[in-house]
């Protein structure tokens, strides 16, 4: 038997199609799109690009409710699993009061307002002024 020889059933990794032709810009919309429709307030976007290695957007919003902040992370995660093949690592979602859902290019933070009032994220990113 020769080792020298890749097995010819080997394809290695399976990446769809949706997965390579994902842009950022692709996701951020998405993202948008799906907290419009649960409901999410004061939804913030934060351009990264240039600004740090962490992905190219932060977005910041708000449920009005410990329920709905679990309920806007839980409906974003399956959505872009199932239209993008994108997992995503979650945060929080437990306690409800700020989930983290970081999707590798898009950073999302989700607040029950007297939280994100507390940790005020939008003045550490957003130029002076426009927060």
């Amino acid at each position: 038997m020769n080792t020298d020889v890749a097995d010819a059933t080997d394809t290695g990794p399976v990446v769809t199609p949706d997965q390579t032709d994902t842009t950022s810009e692709d996701l951020l919309a998405r993202i948008l799109t799906s907290l419009e429709e649960d409901k999410a307030e004061d939804i913030v976007q934060v351009d990264l690009r240039g600004k740090s290695s962490i992905g190219d957007y932060m977005v910041i919003c708000s449920g009005r409710s410990s329920r709905q902040v679990a309920a806007i992370s839980e409906k974003l995660v399956e959505r872009l699993k199932a239209e993008f093949g994108r997992g995503a690592k979650v945060e929080g979602k437990d306690a409800g009061d700020w989930v983290l859902i970081d999707t590798g290019d898009v950073i999302v933070h989700v607040f029950r307002p007297e939280v994100r009032e507390f940790y005020q994220l939008e003045k550490m990113w957003l130029p002076t002024g426009t927060a």
